[in-house]
């Protein structure tokens, strides 16, 4: 029989909104114009360590929408959507990518969907964000992480440049 405090327990214990905003600063007037949208959109993660092997998993989502080519923005909208996951018995290598890859994969929906509805109550059409791969996500983090630390370990044994 294991022993019960060995076990490796991920859980997901809550989704929650905590934070969100609309605007759409050129309505009326932005109704009545052509609809082509250029859209972006900005995605970050942010892990924190609560009390008993809780974590905190929050995804921040903006998408802007702006008229074709002109810098007139139809609408802004921000969401935070978090989850509260219950870790325990896993090593720190293993806590990177779960809480890096899969549990804003369990998230995003949630926070696609919020942003989704505040645009259609805005008075725009459906917005319909694409699937992520959050693993190719983590990992292309998890270079550039690698990447900067190098490059900042290199610049520490450089030997400075003497002019005359």
């Amino acid at each position: 029989m294991a022993d019960s405090e060995n076990t490796k327990r991920f859980e997901l214990q809550k989704i929650y909104l905590k934070d969100a905003s609309f605007e759409a600063p050129n309505t009326p007037g932005i109704f009545a114009k052509e609809w082509k949208p250029n859209l972006n959109m900005q995605l970050n993660s942010e892990v924190k360590k609560g009390d008993n092997d809780l974590f905190e998993v929050m995804l921040s989502l903006t998408v802007t929408a702006k008229v074709g080519d002109s810098d007139e923005t139809a609408y802004l909208a921000e969401v935070q959507q978090a989850g509260l996951f219950l870790v325990k018995g896993f090593s720190d290598e293993e806590l990177g990518p779960m809480l890096g890859s899969y549990a804003p994969s369990l998230i995003y929906p949630y926070a696609s969907e919020a942003a989704a509805s505040m645009v259609s109550k805005g008075g725009f059409t459906q917005l319909l964000l694409s699937p992520l791969n959050f693993e190719a996500l983590y990992a292309q983090k998890t270079q550039q992480m690698a990447a900067q630390q190098q490059a900042a370990t290199d610049g520490d044994n450089e030997t400075p440049e003497v002019t005359h």
